[in-house]
């Protein structure tokens, strides 16, 4: 086996011997270590140096190729396309361009300063395979396809010959790869950016810059040039800069304790040292050092001057002056602001003087006027106070003391001044006989002295309001003793007394009267009062007071509907005197109870009055049913109604069917007809069970008209009934008509016609949707039941459902209703 591939040769003999020069291989294997190397067969691994191997087998290159099997099946591949001869020209060019470069032939600027080889380096090996090329036809492998991605580009807004990006900022052209030229390391030839990169991304290297920094860094570590000793250098601090440091160390002068307590152990040292704060740790170093001194080396120069207690020494009196400057700085900046301060402190005791010099002058001058008040007030003066007089008084300090005026006690100086003159004002006054007297006077004064912040008017404020006071005192005496000797039934005088003095009198005093003397007086006088036997109407001495107490009255009405319910149990329809004592309370009761005390005492009695009255085509007499219509304001129509369906129209439809068989004139019983319903009202009229009455009446009459069976039939009385049927029929539908057009634009008004139209569930969402066309509030009494059902409100009238009906309370009970009288009612 031959080991010339491992060992030279010498030419003389041939012998063999190992070659120790640096070849080109060793230098490729330095510069390119992770180059593909040649893979050890079984047989080298086995025999080592002394394997066989073919003749042609030399070291690894670079281009690391293999050995070709030629025992391998053949095994095609693809040549693609052939080359136009302009094409081939063209690489055999660019196989020229790619040629290594003699280094001679490297500009200057870019060959390192210092570049180690190793040895003599010369490149043999050919430029690698990724080299540059030329980039005109770029995209030309698009013509082999349909173009798609070009044509995805452009959709994507891509401009041909621009740049990537929303801002068009991207490279043009690929990334260049440039060949080196030689098989150096990286930057063994100068830069390898290509003219595309210096374009795109411009950026100037300054080797020059690097290379003084590198000077400066190693000019660091070595002497002086010049041999001498260092110079000491010394550090100054003026007095405005420790002033400024005191400053800041002022603001962070305040440790936190807990960081001010914290036992520190020092372990950097030989020996273990405790401190007690952090403060200590930085205040370690100025301490001098306790350690002897390091044995002097060979080298070592012994120090001329190491004094490290003086040291301490000088660097402490250094510190107690700079504390002393600093302490001075903060006293005198302490002095300043204390004379700023004094200079403001004594600005504003200036102000409070002049102020309290115009308070007193002020003062003095209301004094004045008080004393000359009192000397004018004293007995047996030739000019005494007037009434008139003392209000200018009052008015001027208001007017022009009003801060005085508030801070004296306007209380005592009323009482003092003001409350004997308006005693001797009101000696000999009437109220009855002159209800107007002295209503002037009291209004001016009630502007002077009356508290405009006083907001309660329970009578016990007093003592902070003289008007309310002198009102107390002085008036209320007067109105107690009319009071006392007046008559309730002689009710005008008092009337319009208190009307007169309503406007003038405090809130809570008017109460008092009405409460306390007014109305003991009326209940009193209600109490005596018998409507059988006493001439004057109790209206006409209770009505009056309604402006003026208006609710009060409450408590009376309950005592006056049991005296009238208690005469009119043997009162007769025939009586008109009744109405007119009844009428004055219809408005004044409530609804409700109005309702409960005709349904008791009044509709019995017109019941019994219709149940007399004889229905006589021929000889009619008409009074009882005139005394029940008459009653028609009164009572509720469904009242009337209930009355005349029960009462009159089952008398009235046997007397017209009887009339009827006896072959009768067909026009006296049409005047008949359209008489009796003359004498009912359009409002009666309207009413549903009205109308079915009549209806039925024309039905009758149509029935009898039509049947011709039997006797003798009046010529035209079969187009008489006709003729009245339709016209009767026909006003009903106008009727009917006009009520429904107003009440589509009430609906319409109240804009309640999508509520209107839809369908009630239950017979309480029917109340409600009444309620909600009359504009009447229905709602739960929150909390109220009787007999386990929910009470309502309807209006003013207290109301509850059970299985349908409507029960409205009464004074005693409970009285059943129809819906319209609850609506009837509640109006």
């Amino acid at each position: 086996m031959s080991m010339s591939h491992l060992y030279g040769t010498d030419g003389d003999d041939g012998v063999e011997m190992e070659s120790f020069e640096v070849s080109d291989w060793d230098l490729q294997n330095e510069f390119n270590p992770h180059r593909q190397r040649h893979r050890q067969t079984k047989e080298e691994a086995t025999y080592g140096v002394w394997a066989e191997r073919d003749s042609d087998e030399e070291r690894p290159s670079f281009g690391g190729k293999r050995s070709r099997d030629y025992s391998a099946p053949v095994s095609f591949v693809s040549a693609g396309l052939r080359k136009a001869a302009a094409e081939e020209l063209s690489d055999e060019d660019s196989d020229d361009d790619e040629k290594p470069v003699k280094q001679e032939e490297i500009p200057k600027e870019f060959v390192p300063k210092k570049l180690k080889t190793g040895g003599n380096f010369k490149p043999s090996q050919k430029g690698f395979v990724g080299g540059s090329k030329s980039f005109v036809d770029f995209g030309s492998w698009e013509r082999h396809t349909k173009g798609i991605g070009q044509k995805l580009l452009q959709k994507m807004g891509y401009v041909p010959g621009r740049g990537l990006g929303k801002n068009a900022q991207g490279i043009i052209n690929p990334i260049e790869a440039k060949q080196r030229k030689g098989k150096g390391a990286v930057g063994a030839y100068g830069s390898e950016r290509t003219t595309q990169s210096l374009q795109d991304f411009p950026v100037v290297d300054s080797e020059e810059e690097a290379e003084e920094e590198f000077q400066k860094e190693l000019s660091q570590w070595r002497k002086d040039p010049n041999g001498g000793k260092k110079k000491p250098k010394y550090s100054y601090k003026t007095v405005e800069e420790l002033k400024a440091k005191g400053r800041i160390s002022k603001q962070l002068a305040a440790p936190q304790k807990e960081l001010s307590q914290v036992k520190v152990i020092d372990m950097t040292g030989r020996e273990q040292k405790v401190y007690y704060s952090y403060s200590q740790i930085s205040h370690k170093h100025n301490i001098p050092d306790d350690n002897p001194q390091q044995p002097l080396g060979k080298d070592s120069k012994p120090q001329g001057f190491a004094l490290p207690e003086l040291e301490h020494n000088l660097q402490l009196l250094i510190d107690i002056t700079e504390q002393e400057i600093i302490q001075s700085d903060r006293q005198l900046q302490y002095e300043r602001d204390m004379v700023v301060n004094l200079s403001h402190e004594i600005q504003k005791m200036a102000e409070v003087l002049s102020h309290e010099e115009k308070a007193i002058s002020n003062l003095s001058k209301v004094l004045d006027m008080v004393e000359e008040c009192e000397r004018r007030m004293q007995p047996g003066c030739e000019n005494p106070l007037t009434l008139d007089e003392c209000a200018k008084i009052f008015e001027t300090l208001q007017d022009k003391y009003y801060e005085e005026y508030r801070m004296s006690d306007r209380v005592d100086l009323a009482v003092a001044i003001v409350y004997p003159l308006m005693k001797e004002y009101f000696k000999n006054w009437d109220p009855l006989k002159d209800c107007t007297y002295g209503t002037e006077i009291i209004a001016k004064w009630k502007s002077l002295l009356e508290n405009d912040q006083l907001l309660s008017h329970s009578g016990q404020d007093l003592s902070t309001d003289a008007f309310h006071r002198l009102m107390w005192e002085i008036w209320m005496p007067y109105v107690r003793n009319i009071v006392a000797r007046w008559q309730p039934r002689n009710c005008g005088s008092m009337v319009d007394f208190l009307d007169s003095w309503v406007n003038v009198v405090p809130v809570w005093i008017l109460d008092n009267i009405l409460d306390q003397l007014i109305f003991p007086k009326l209940q009193k006088e209600v109490e005596s009062w018998n409507p059988l036997t006493d001439t004057v109407p109790i209206h006409s001495w209770i009505h009056p007071w309604l402006p003026l107490m208006q609710a009060r009255l409450e408590p009376l009405y309950s005592p006056i509907r049991n005296k009238l319910a208690n005469a009119l149990q043997k009162w007769h329809p025939s009586d008109s005197s009744a109405k007119l004592i009844l009428q004055p309370w219809k408005d004044v009761f409530t609804p409700g109870s109005w309702e409960a005390f005709m349904v008791k005492n009044i509709v019995p009695k017109l019941g019994m009055c219709l149940n007399e009255l004889i229905i006589n085509p021929h000889q009619q007499h008409m009074d009882a049913f005139y005394w029940v219509i008459d009653w028609e304001g009164m009572i509720s129509v469904s009242s009337l109604v209930g009355l005349l369906e029960k009462h009159f129209f089952p008398k009235w439809l046997q007397v017209l069917c009887s009339w009827l068989s006896n072959s009768p004139n067909y026009e006296e019983i049409t005047k008949w007809y359209l008489g009796w319903k003359s004498m009912f009202s359009d409002q009666v009229l309207a009413h549903p069970s009205i109308k079915d009455k009549f209806n039925e009446a024309l039905d009758i009459m149509n029935r009898a008209v039509s049947s011709s069976v039997g006797g003798y039939m009046q010529p035209g009385a079969r187009e008489n009934i006709a003729y009245l049927t339709h016209t009767e029929r026909r006003k009903d539908f106008q009727y009917e008509a006009m009520q429904e057009r107003r009440e589509a634009e009430n609906m319409a008004q109240r804009g309640i016609g999508a509520a209107a139209g839809s369908v009630p569930m239950n017979f309480k969402d029917l109340i409600q949707t009444k309620a909600e066309e009359h504009n009447i509030v229905f709602m739960p009494v929150i909390g109220k039941r009787h007999e386990g059902k929910q009470l309502y409100t309807f209006g003013r009238i207290v109301i509850y459902i059970d299985r349908g009906v409507v029960f409205v309370q009464g004074e005693k009970t409970w009285v059943p209703t129809s819906l319209q009288s609850l609506i009837d009612m509640a109006k």
